[in-house]
């Protein structure tokens, strides 16, 4: 018999810099490659945020564009 549902593929994870809201209850965050400033602000709650590692499936950011001082 066959079935026609197609093989998911498995995409591999790294441990990865990010961007982490330091509001509590707020979830936000995001890779610290795909920032434009220095130390963002949180674009949910507008708080500070600290730089954090979490495991993400592997993205590999090939902008070549300069962070805002």
């Amino acid at each position: 018999m066959f079935s026609r549902k197609q093989q998911v593929e498995e995409i591999p994870e790294e441990l990865t810099d990010i961007w982490r809201c330091t509001t509590e209850g707020c979830n936000s965050w995001m890779r610290h490659n795909f920032t434009f400033e220095t130390e963002p602000t949180c674009p949910e709650c507008r708080s500070a945020m600290v730089r954090d590692t979490r495991m993400l499936p592997q993205l590999i950011n090939n902008a070549r564009i300069q962070p805002l001082t």
